[in-house]
């Protein structure tokens, strides 16, 4: 029987909860392929997931594999799977399981990776793109000529909604710290507001179009963004919803992201042709995914993390 390394966890609670298990290598099931994975990506939703917080409306049974990112090679074709070869390189967001050596991985949520993008650094694409690509474009409907407001625009998320609020011409305005204010600045903001400065509001010249919130807060907090947008205006929140009043004329929503294949194979279009770039901030190996955890809910954390098996 061949064995393989894989993080997981045993029971919900800190970071020291994560194991560093020696398990057998799976076989994929019909319509799965078997991954040998050359990158997974750290999402700050796993460091919830770890704590338990989410079960009340994501249950996991334990031990849970981590990992929902991946990115690698084909290494087997199961029953049923069809429209990739052995040795193809290729993406996609998972239930569980990237972080290991060897992943099963639906054919229906994988992508091809092209050869222009280095294959580890892909793995820090598909959750935080998706999220990113469905905020901006299909919920927030950001076009040309609006001003954009990204709160909370240097994690992982941020950046490339940065991008994408970009691409689609406006006018982007975003909140970040010190650490990440050069990055998002290369990422395309025309403007960077340190939100420790004070309140967002008293450095903005005039309400903007959109509002994308991409950062847990206080209820009273996210209730003082709302008046920063203008009538007609829309708010998308991934994180802690921003309300609206009744009749200020605005639309807002909490989103919640969708695996879509399509809107994933979009964006790699978009990466492969240059309008787009993957911000690695930091590779780190899976024995040291414990310490990624702390450090993210430490705040020490920026951009996107790839774990690298």
């Amino acid at each position: 029987m061949t064995m393989m390394k894989t993080a997981r966890i045993h029971e919900f609670g800190d970071a020291s909860v994560i194991r560093n298990d020696t398990v057998p290598r799976p076989r994929p099931a019909f319509g799965e392929v078997l991954v040998r994975v050359a990158a997974t990506s750290f999402n700050p939703t796993e460091a919830a997931l770890r704590a338990g917080m989410l079960q009340a409306f994501l249950p996991v049974d334990l031990p849970y594999p981590l990992g929902w990112d991946v990115a690698g090679t084909v290494a087997e074709i199961g029953a049923g799977a069809q429209g990739f070869a052995v040795g193809d390189r290729v993406m996609g967001w998972l239930d569980s399981g990237a972080a290991a050596e060897y992943v099963r991985a639906p054919v229906a949520v994988l992508v091809a990776v092209p050869d222009a993008v280095p294959l580890a650094n892909a793995a820090a694409l598909p959750l935080a793109g998706l999220t990113a690509w469905q905020a901006v474009l299909k919920h927030g409907k950001v076009a040309a000529g609006q001003r954009v407001l990204v709160n909370g625009a240097g994690g992982g998320i941020g950046g490339f909604v940065t991008q994408l609020a970009k691409y689609a011409g406006a006018e982007v305005i975003a909140t970040a710290g010190s650490r990440s204010a050069e990055a998002v600045q290369r990422q395309g903001a025309d403007r960077v507001i340190d939100y420790t400065a004070g309140p967002v509001g008293s450095s903005l010249d005039g309400p903007v179009d959109t509002l994308l919130n991409l950062v847990p807060m206080s209820p009273p907090d996210a209730s003082a963004l709302a008046p920063l947008v203008r009538p007609g205006g829309r708010i998308v929140s991934i994180a802690t919803p921003v309300e609206s009043a009744a009749d200020a004329g605005v639309t807002a929503m909490h989103m919640v992201a969708r695996n879509d294949v399509a809107h994933l194979t979009a964006l790699v279009e978009l990466v492969e042709a240059g309008v787009v770039a993957i911000d690695i901030s930091e590779s780190r190996p899976l024995t040291d995914l414990a310490d990624v955890h702390r450090l993210s809910e430490a705040g020490r954390t920026r951009g996107k993390v790839i774990i690298i098996p």
